[in-house]
């Protein structure tokens, strides 16, 4: 693929991108500005209800373009999935976006290479991962992906980048990217239905859990291993 065609469809996303949270923000910005009272909380899942599997694509498409431009943020996409469709309805539609995303750019690595990942991320970044001691010992690629993306706070995005550089298989790499990313997208989309049924305290406690068991982990395997992972 061609630089400037990537350069292309790069700002295309950014602009899609832009475009639907802008016109989600005008439709549904009066509904948050209430989201504190009972009324304004019931007044938002009626109106995410009013847009039946429009919302689901709507909140799917957000995920897809999120992961393909790893500078925006991915957890006010999984915040707004649990704030329409609850902790476990918003988890699968944040998961259908992920596997998503992880198939199209994973075969888009293999089939374009490393331009097409520059177009995207730095250089910089992804030779800083790629030399990093976890990516470096293949014969436990498999373990080692699935606790960069089970860890909260990992840079998920630019791993589904370099899967296509590494040792692993399709179907393994997209189970990996999508269902070991669970503690961080369901501590968000958990945010996101407390926040609608005005249950603060259960906001504070997930993310305080959620934190507390990546500090551990990261502990853990910085122990075992002697390495590091800037997070």
């Amino acid at each position: 693929m061609k630089n400037k065609n990537v350069r292309v469809f790069k700002i295309i996303m950014l602009a899609i991108f832009l475009v639907i949270m802008i016109l989600l923000t005008l439709k549904l910005f009066p509904i948050f500005k209430n989201i504190s009272t009972e009324e304004g909380r019931i007044n938002f899942k009626t109106e995410i209800e009013s847009l039946g599997y429009e919302g689901m694509l709507i909140i799917i498409g957000l995920m897809v373009v999120q992961i393909f431009l790893p500078i925006l943020p991915g957890e006010p996409v999984e915040v707004l999935a649990g704030m329409s469709y609850g902790p476990i309805g918003g988890l699968i539609v944040v998961f259908l976006g992920a596997f998503l995303s992880s198939f199209i750019i994973f075969f888009a690595v293999r089939k374009f290479g490393r331009n097409f990942i520059y177009s995207f991320v730095s250089k910089e970044k992804i030779d800083k991962l790629e030399k990093s001691k976890w990516l470096s010992n293949e014969k436990r690629i498999d373990i080692i992906l699935f606790l960069l993306f089970f860890i909260p706070g990992t840079p998920k995005d630019l791993l589904v980048y370099i899967g296509g550089l590494l040792p692993i298989k399709p179907l393994r790499f997209f189970l990996i990217s999508t269902f070991a990313r669970f503690p961080s997208i369901i501590s968000s989309t958990i945010a996101g239905s407390s926040l609608v049924t005005g249950n603060w305290f259960a906001i504070i406690l997930t993310y305080a859990i959620t934190f507390g068991l990546a500090g551990i982990l990261i502990f853990a395997l910085n122990r075992r291993e002697k390495a590091y992972i800037k997070i």
